[in-house]
C-alpha cells in the first residue's frame, strides 16, 4: 500500500512538473524569429458545460503564471487546424471555428509580454504550421494600452490575443454583406472559443473592442489591408 501511495505522489509530481515544461521549438530564419508550438491538447480536465457556466469576463489579471503551453492551447482554440487541406480555399485547413464559406477572413497575433522562454513581442500566428513569428521585437502591452483608452488590464496581462481582419478574403464572394455580418460572426465564434479555453485552463480574458483604430493600426504595424477588430488580454484572474 505505501508502495503504490509513493508510485501515486511520484506521478503526479512528474505531471505538474510536464505542465511547467517548456515544449515550444525556437528556431530563427535569417533574422526571423519563430517558435514552433506544442501540439494543442484535445482532451481536458473540465467538461464544456462546466466551462460555459463558469465563463465570466475577467479583467483583473497576475503578471505571471501563463506558459507557452496556455499560449498553444489558446491559439490553436482560436483559429487552429484541425483537418489540414490543400485548398487553397480553406488556408491550410478547416479551422477550430466556423467561417463563412471558409474564407477565414481573421488574422490572429499574439502580443506577448511575460511568458518564460518566449522573447517579449508581436507574433503572427501562422495555423497551418501552429507556430508564432516574430514581426515586433519589444514588449508593446504599455502602448497597446494607451491605444485601447488605458484599458490596465492590457499591460497587466502577460500576453493578450489580437484579432484583425482582411476583408477582401470575404467579400470578393459576399459582397458587403461579409463585410458586415460574416467578418463579425466569425470573430464572435473565435472569440467565444478563447474564452472557454481560457477558462478551462484556469485563466481568465475579456474581449476590448473599444480602441483608437489608428493608434492601434500603429502600434501592431498592420498591413494596409488589415483591420483591427479586438484585443484579449489572457492571464490569471487576481
Amino acid at each position: 500500500m505505501k508502495i503504490f501511495i509513493s508510485f501515486l505522489i511520484m506521478l503526479a509530481f512528474t505531471s505538474a512538473s510536464s505542465q511547467d515544461k517548456q515544449v515550444f521549438t525556437k528556431i530563427t530564419e535569417g533574422e526571423q524569429l519563430i517558435y514552433l508550438l506544442a501540439s494543442p491538447s484535445i482532451k481536458g480536465d473540465i467538461s464544456l458545460e462546466e466551462t460555459i457556466n463558469s465563463r465570466r469576463s475577467r479583467r483583473s489579471f497576475l503578471g505571471d503564471g501563463v506558459t507557452d503551453i496556455h499560449l498553444s492551447q489558446i491559439l490553436w482554440s482560436a483559429y487552429g487546424v484541425t483537418r489540414p487541406s490543400t485548398n487553397p480555399q480553406v488556408r491550410g485547413g478547416l479551422r477550430s471555428a466556423p467561417s463563412a464559406g471558409a474564407r477565414y477572413p481573421l488574422e490572429i497575433y499574439a502580443v506577448v509580454g511575460n511568458i518564460p522562454g518566449i522573447e517579449p513581442g508581436v507574433y503572427k500566428y501562422e495555423a497551418p504550421q501552429h507556430r508564432i513569428v516574430r514581426l515586433i521585437a519589444k514588449d508593446v502591452r504599455k502602448e497597446l494600452t494607451s491605444a485601447a483608452l488605458n484599458q490596465k488590464m492590457v499591460q497587466d496581462a502577460p500576453f493578450s490575443v489580437f484579432y484583425s481582419a482582411v476583408y477582401s478574403r470575404i467579400t470578393d464572394r459576399y459582397g458587403d454583406r461579409g463585410r458586415e455580418r460574416y467578418v463579425c460572426m466569425d470573430l464572435g465564434h473565435s472569440a467565444q472559443n478563447v474564452y472557454l479555453q481560457a477558462e478551462a485552463l484556469k485563466l481568465g480574458t475579456c474581449a476590448i473592442g473599444a480602441f483608437n483604430d489608428e493608434m492601434v493600426t500603429a502600434v501592431m504595424q498592420l498591413p494596409q489591408n488589415e483591420v483591427p477588430l479586438y484585443i484579449m488580454p489572457i492571464g490569471k484572474p487576481k
